[in-house]
């Protein structure tokens, strides 16, 4: 049995093994550009799958194909979007670009697959064509960057932004749950005034809240559409209302509000949109940098920390030193974070890097937002399950340095003055006092005074707003 069959494309004869999809364009590609192993993402797969479905649905419509062509190109798509053939999709992120290899290789297994379904040889290129069929009334200049956009408002919509939600509820959960317990609180990671486990919770929630809302912005440009525009922006080989009736396909289909872009050559000659929702990942892997960082620092210990937090003991921490828990969840979360700014500058390089009519280092672009997306993603969810759900406040720890501290002279301030106020925390310390110990031998506040004044859960609402005892 032959290992190949002969295909031919414009440069020539090309061998490409003979029980795959693609055809010689693909395999030109993994030729020329076995660069890594970085693959497409395939998330890219599906969002072409759509394209090509919606493209061809409104092609028929316009009476440029054929409703049997149509019917074979909707059920090659559809065994794609169900998962099939995904091992036909080989090509590396280092190629052209512009992506156009990668959109040959979704028309040429789209066209073999209809060629097998109609018992016609791979690389016939009947009934269906890869180029005068499946790409009818694209370019990959129009195409790659509608294919990135479907990816990526899909993968924020319905992936990222519910496992946020997931978190968020999470953590506020904990922030209700805890709205009593009063504790100290730092600023320059020294001792400040009181503040209650629940006020900062609620901190991380307030974060989480607000990233949501950005991803939500940042959506409305992606939603955005290129298609249409064709090479260079101007609908060359379409027939008007293609873009429209094109993007209105691809809503139905996603059930998300993808629409026509008004201006094809500002969203072909750059993909600001990409590169806003980049931004927004990073700012969302700045605060779960934080939110991780400080639950560490609150679990640190047991013996020797803060250990105001207990965090779950999911593995042995150490092969070394038998009993060690370490906060493991926060540290991926952190590396995730890390990984997810770099991402970041990769793609702003990118996206500065467009000249002229045509950005070309979509791939680039597309590669490191989509991995942005599914590494926070994995990683919340994991932080989520693994560590905040079964967090739990170390109530004798917490009320220890509550009580050994000398920042709720603060709350004498009003009373006696700052400097009165300071020369006794500095008394407490050099004497090693207890601060109501140094007030009264000072002689500032009398004993009953000092008792209504120094009144931690008092000291974490405004004085307008004092919360009442229950």
């Amino acid at each position: 049995m032959a290992k190949f069959r002969i295909e031919n494309d414009g440069h020539g004869q090309v061998k490409v093994p003979f029980d795959c999809l693609w055809g010689p364009q693909t395999q030109r590609s993994l030729e020329h550009f076995c660069i890594g192993d970085d693959l497409i993402p395939r998330e890219l797969i599906s969002a072409y799958a759509i394209l090509k479905k919606a493209s061809a649905i409104v092609n028929n419509r316009q009476k440029l194909l054929t409703k049997s062509k149509v019917d074979l190109i909707i059920r090659a798509c559809d065994e794609i979007l169900a998962g099939k053939f995904h091992d036909n999709f080989p090509l590396h992120v280092w190629m052209t670009g512009s992506g156009t290899q990668f959109n040959m290789n979704v028309n040429e297994v789209i066209a073999n697959r209809c060629s097998q379904l109609a018992k016609k040889p791979l690389g016939s290129k009947i009934p269906v064509h890869p180029n005068d069929d499946v790409n009818m009334s694209q370019s990959s200049n129009d195409s790659f960057p509608t294919a990135m956009n479907i990816a990526t408002g899909v993968q924020v919509k319905k992936n990222l932004i519910p496992t946020l939600k997931q978190l968020r509820n999470s953590l506020n959960a904990k922030a209700k749950q805890w709205e009593n317990i009063v504790k100290l609180g730092r600023t320059h990671l020294q001792d400040a005034t009181p503040i209650t486990l629940g006020q900062e919770f609620s901190g991380y929630v307030g974060m989480l809240d607000n990233n949501i809302a950005n991803l939500e912005i940042a959506l409305k440009e992606v939603y955005q559409l290129a298609l249409g525009g064709t090479a260079v922006g101007t609908g060359l080989n379409t027939i008007e209302g293609f873009d429209k009736d094109a993007a209105h396909e691809i809503a139905q289909l996603t059930h998300l509000p993808f629409k026509s872009a008004k201006n094809k050559f500002a969203v072909q000659g750059a993909h600001n949109a990409i590169t806003q929702m980049s931004g927004t990942l990073k700012t969302l892997a700045v605060s779960l940098y934080k939110i991780a960082n400080d639950i560490r620092l609150l679990a640190c210990g047991p013996r020797a920390g803060i250990n105001e937090l207990i965090i779950p003991a999911n593995e042995p921490g150490s092969s070394f030193m038998p009993g060690k828990v370490n906060p493991t969840q926060c540290e991926a979360l952190c590396m995730v974070s890390v990984q997810v700014m770099a991402n970041d500058i990769a793609v702003s390089f990118g996206d500065a890097g467009g000249h002229l009519e045509m950005n070309v280092y979509k791939p680039l672009m597309i590669y490191n937002t989509l991995h942005s997306i599914r590494i926070l993603k994995d990683a919340c969810e994991n932080f989520d399950k693994f560590l905040v759900r079964d967090i739990q406040p170390n109530f004798k720890g917490i009320k220890q340095d509550l009580d050994n501290s000398l920042m709720l002279v603060t709350a004498l301030s009003p009373v006696i003055g700052y400097d009165k106020a300071s020369e006794i925390a500095h008394y407490a310390f050099d004497h090693d006092l207890k601060l109501k110990d140094a007030a009264l031998k000072l002689g500032y506040v009398k004993p009953e005074e000092f008792d209504r004044l120094i009144n931690p859960i008092e000291m974490c609402y405004p004085a307008k707003k004092k919360r009442s005892k229950k």
